[in-house]
């Protein structure tokens, strides 16, 4: 105002005049300390002048909190999801500004007479539009404000989602604009309705002609921000030069502390990341630079920017890397995590009896209960369902595809895990089949089962307990009777794992560079079964590797130790070679912030949109959500979606992998949850769940 920063009423936070700029601060805390966001927004109709000030203010901010805070451009009408997570019940426009006399005011207004119209499921805005029945179409809600009396006219193909977002939006008006003292009536069958349509005409005139017909949403789909390109940006002789360096997937050592860069998200967003050791004049320029690069580019001048501190990274700039490590951080997902090379995980001992107590411990440690429940495995045949021998339950083959069905109480009932297991040399039609038998199967039973596709190799934690220690899984072959090929007469396995919850034995290579000094390795040539410890194993691992090995063979058992190996054992490998001695390599991502989306795949393209601090309320029923907890995907199915969604619903989940331009491991586990059936492991990512919302 007048190019000062003048404070903002807190009752008039979420309203925003379409002729002036704010700035908006938002500090949240975390594990970790603070996050800090500091957004400047452009209306409209701001002048330029007044555009500069704020940027220059934003830049003032950032340097009295120490260059901490993450800072965002926002154009009206194309914000970003953090600053719409800002304003739960919707963001409202208002005609005019500070300059021509319009201020916000207090509550308790009634001579107002104003037509909102409401767009957005997961975030909502409303703009003020012409009091007149052109401004109206099928597809939005309106809300028509009289001050006293507030009336929401629902358009015919409007979801339910919508409707109740426009209602809270309504509710909010009414109790922080009119301390509570307004009328709320609705229109959702205009012939239902003749007393609230008769004050709609005498406001509007009489309707005539036809409704124009719901406009579709221009949002930008998931290959657009796929593409990610890192520039850098610097000056010669006095002009900006701007250099690609780099496509997708981007490494974290792209970014030198000495220099500045500009990342563009598929002309999606734009972010500018400042160097620790850049100079001040780079710091300063960021803005104008990135405004720069969108006019240079094309691209609309609503495009979203966020410019972004060395050190002080936004947990969705972090997540356009391949992997991304922060300094001195020991603290990941649960578990203890150092940059680099690793030696060893540690199995963390929790105790299960916890885990309804505490559903946020479920989810770090993925499991859905204690793994005490019963188990049931089919192996696909003949593209038909065939029950596997409970002796061998367990064994799984890389030639054939698995169903597995656990089946565990709650409160008294039965809940269901189906396992999909698809073998590494299994056919496209039994990994086809195997997912229909799924369907039939959850059908009876009640549709209420989770579905979990499970890659073989990527076995989740849940899946290793609850075979109770005997998870074994061969290369290649199968379990069938009729066996095509003869099996190996040596076999080597990998056995890694402390206790009945968390081991698995793998077959590998039978040569010398399978063997890893951290793991156990079962040896099996014809007379004897050779247990092979790695210097860096422990007791408890062994204890395990002896109780699989009663599994892979019947011969006598020899034990061996690293670096005292008999002649015979490398006869059985075809000579003695240099095995692994590098230390076990850990991939991990650290500190990954779980994300939620909404999914739709309506037009054909697929298009997805976050939301930011999310909670159980943004689960619609007319929804298909996914939530990236980045060891895992779920994907949640509300009762009400549409048949076309559900369907192609995990086809959305491989794309969303496909397309992350982190460069995601495709055979993360996909998760299938159905409203009203959510497992603990889903419901522990929410802040205080309700299991009886529904």
């Amino acid at each position: 105002q007048n190019m000062k920063m003048v404070p903002v009423p807190e009752k008039a936070y979420g309203t925003f005049f379409e002729g002036d700029c704010y700035i908006v601060l938002h500090i949240k805390r975390t594990s970790r300390g603070s996050a800090v966001d500091l957004h400047y927004w452009i209306g409209k109709d701001s002048s330029q002048d007044e555009q500069g000030a704020a940027a220059l203010y934003v830049t003032q901010l950032d340097n009295a909190l120490q260059g901490n805070p993450v800072q965002h451009r926002e154009v009206q009408g194309h914000e970003s999801e953090t600053f719409q997570s800002y304003f739960r019940n919707g963001i409202i426009y208002k005609k005019g500004g500070v300059a021509s006399g319009f201020k916000h005011v207090e509550t308790n207004m009634y001579n107002i007479k104003r037509l909102l119209h409401v767009k957005g499921k997961k975030h909502v805005s409303a703009t003020e539009v012409a009091l007149s029945w052109d401004s109206f179409n099928k597809g939005d809600v309106f809300l028509l404000d009289l001050g006293k009396v507030l009336i929401q006219w629902n358009g015919p193909s409007c979801s339910i989602a919508e409707k109740s977002r426009g209602l809270a939006l309504a509710r909010s008006i009414r109790d922080s604009e009119r301390g509570g003292r307004a009328q709320i009536g609705i229109i959702d069958n205009e012939k239902d309705s003749p007393d609230l349509m008769q004050i709609m005409k005498m406001v509007l005139g009489e309707r005539r002609g036809e409704l124009r017909d719901a406009i579709p949403d221009t949002k930008a789909d998931e290959l657009q921000k796929a593409n990610v390109r890192l520039y850098h940006v610097y000056e010669k002789d006095n002009d900006l030069v701007v250099q690609e360096i780099a496509t997708r997937p981007l490494t974290q050592d792209l970014l030198q502390h000495e220099d500045c860069y500009i990342l563009d998200q598929g002309g999606f967003k734009i972010y500018v990341w400042r160097g620790k050791a850049s100079s001040v004049e780079e710091k300063k320029a960021a803005f104008t630079r990135a405004v720069g690069f969108i006019q240079a580019k094309g691209y609309p001048s609503s495009t979203n920017i966020e410019v972004i501190n060395d050190g002080a990274e936004s947990a969705m700039f972090k997540q356009l890397f391949q992997r991304w490590t922060e300094k001195d951080e020991t603290q990941g997902l649960g578990k203890a995590y150092t940059t680099g090379k690793i030696a060893k995980v540690e199995q963390v001992k929790f105790d299960t009896t916890q885990l309804h107590a505490r559903p946020e411990l479920a989810a770090e440690q993925r499991m859905v209960d204690d793994a005490s429940g019963e188990i049931e495995v089919w192996r696909i045949e003949d593209l038909q369902m065939q029950p596997v021998n409970p002796k061998t339950y367990g064994q799984f083959y890389g030639g054939d595809c698995y169903l597995v069905l656990y089946t565990y109480l709650r409160s008294g009932r039965p809940h269901y895990v189906l396992y999909m297991w698809q073998g590494r040399h299994a056919s496209v039609d039994e990994i086809t089949a195997c997912a229909l038998n799924a369907i039939e199967l959850d059908k009876k039973h009640g549709d209420e089962a989770v579905q979990v596709r499970v890659t073989m190799g990527k076995e989740p934690t849940h899946f290793l307990a609850i075979f109770k220690g005997k998870l074994i899984i061969y290369e290649g072959g199968t379990s069938r009777a009729q066996k095509s090929t003869p099996e190996p007469a040596i076999r080597l396995f990998q056995v890694r794992g402390t206790d009945e919850m968390n081991t698995k034995a793998t077959e590998v290579p039978a040569r010398a560079s399978s063997f890893t000094p951290n793991d156990v390795s079962l040896l099996t040539p014809s007379q004897v079964c050779y247990l092979w410890c790695g210097k860096g194993c422990s007791g408890d691992e062994r204890e395990m590797a002896k109780m699989v090995a009663d599994i892979v063979s019947k011969r006598d058992k020899h034990t061996i130790l690293e670096g005292q190996e008999p002649a015979e054992f490398w006869e059985a490998l075809g000579g003695k070679a240099p095995y692994a001695s590098e230390k076990r390599f850990q991939e991990q991502v650290t500190h990954y912030q779980p994300r939620l989306f909404e999914c739709s795949n309506q037009t054909g393209r697929f298009i997805m949109t976050e939301v930011v601090g999310f909670c159980q309320e943004d689960l619609d029923e007319d929804d298909v959500m996914l939530l990236d907890t980045w060891e895992e995907i779920f994907l949640w199915v509300g009762k009400a979606s549409n048949t076309y969604e559900r369907n192609e619903a995990v086809a959305s989940a491989k794309e969303y992998l496909k397309t992350h331009p982190a460069g995601r491991d495709l055979a993360t586990p996909i998760i299938l949850v159905k409203q009203g059936y959510e497992p603990l492991n889903f419901t522990g990512w929410f802040n205080a769940w309700d299991p009886y919302k529904w």
